[in-house]
């Protein structure tokens, strides 16, 4: 608790301070290893399992706790940069491109085979490939919910959850099309150009991958426009009129560059599919039917007070997520939906705060989660 009383008091140790243009991350410096595993590819309502090479970089395997690090839209492992340089001496970490960014394949059916339960089979297949029996699952954007999920379906691999930006979203009641959310958060219009229009939506995403990228990477002192996300016909295109965006703040002009590279490999094609109606219902209609929702296991719930998108505090108080999680923290902090590298510092040090006193503190005293 000692960090998060120094965070009260605007005060932090020296070793959260933000990193130094001379320790500046260098995402081509770690090694990826390759775990392959059984996928479904689901067009045509055909059912055919295919193997898909998931990649992902294993830091400090010697470590006692496996931290495994879960990116969302439009993101890859490496924007966990100030997360690996904060944890990598003390903790083992595992930190995956999901299937269909970056290098790892994808079972090539974007519209219903990429749904949240599937990519809990990969987290699963990557821990056994690392030969990790447990581990705490860390998420940004869609990757906490998949860390949720994980925890919900194997609480005998995921022992804990540290979620960022987006909070549990249940599925104990009826499924809700995205058309019904757009009423009430207007920011959300971009993923009905994304479900409705697919192949125009990866067109305009893979035309210029700089500029996408650029585009999506914002902060609170460097926003998007206002009309950004808020088109059912173009994601861009709030972005009209600006010849060239700025490059992503928080980021060095070298990983930026390695996220163009890594987007031109297979592009956008398969990313989607997060947001395809058959992928949302199948993901609804698998954990509503299981039942069990409530998740016991330690959770910690970091949520940005700025996020364009949504007001995450009310959408939590809406959705009831915290009924469902008896062993939970929230903690609020400044920033805007990449707030984790935004504002490291702050994130990185309510994250450790957390993990000595509820996981490695058990773990010490030879307790189960």
């Amino acid at each position: 608790m000692h960090n998060l009383k120094l965070l009260a008091l605007g005060v932090l140790p020296l070793c959260f301070q933000p990193t130094s243009a001379s320790s500046a991350f260098d995402p081509k410096a770690y090694q990826k290893s390759t775990a392959t595993c059984q996928a479904t590819n689901r067009a045509g309502g055909q059912d055919t399992t295919v193997e898909i090479n998931l990649r992902y970089v294993n830091i400090n395997p010697s470590a006692k706790t496996s931290l495994l690090l879960v990116h969302g839209w439009p993101s890859l492992w490496s924007a966990w940069s100030k997360q690996i340089q904060e944890f990598k001496e003390d903790y083992h970490l595992v930190v995956p491109d999901l299937r269909g960014f970056g290098e790892s394949t994808h079972p090539g059916d974007v519209r219903s085979s990429g749904t949240i339960p599937d990519m809990v089979g990969d987290l699963v297949c990557i821990l056994q490939h690392a030969g990790i029996p447990s581990a705490v699952c860390v998420g940004h954007d869609w990757g906490t919910q998949i860390c949720y999920e994980a925890a919900r379906m194997r609480p005998d691999l995921f022992r804990a959850v540290v979620g960022a930006v987006i909070p549990y979203l249940p599925s104990a009641s009826d499924f809700v099309p995205v058309e019904h959310l757009v009423v009430a958060l207007p920011k959300l219009s971009y993923q009905l150009f994304f479900n409705h229009k697919t192949p125009e939506a990866i067109a305009e995403l893979d035309k210029d991958v700089r500029r996408t990228i650029r585009a999506t990477l914002r902060t609170v002192a460097s926003p998007p426009p206002d009309a950004f996300l808020t088109s059912r016909t173009s994601f861009l295109s709030g972005w009209d009129g600006v010849t060239e965006v700025p490059p992503v703040p928080f980021f060095t002009p070298e990983e930026e560059d390695y996220f163009v590279e890594q987007y031109s490999i297979q592009g956008f094609k398969n990313t989607l599919q997060f947001y395809t109606e058959e992928n949302r219902r199948a993901s609804w209609a698998f954990t509503n039917a299981q039942g069990n929702h409530t998740i016991s296991q330690p959770v910690l719930s970091i949520l940005p007070k700025n996020d364009p998108v949504a007001d995450w505090a009310v959408a939590s108080q809406i959705l009831k997520s915290t009924d469902f999680l008896p062993n939970s923290r929230t903690e609020f902090m400044d920033g805007a939906h990449w707030c984790h590298i935004e504002y490291p510092a702050e994130f990185n040090a309510v994250m450790r705060a957390w993990l000595e006193e509820v996981v490695d503190g058990k773990i010490n005293r030879h307790d189960e989660l």
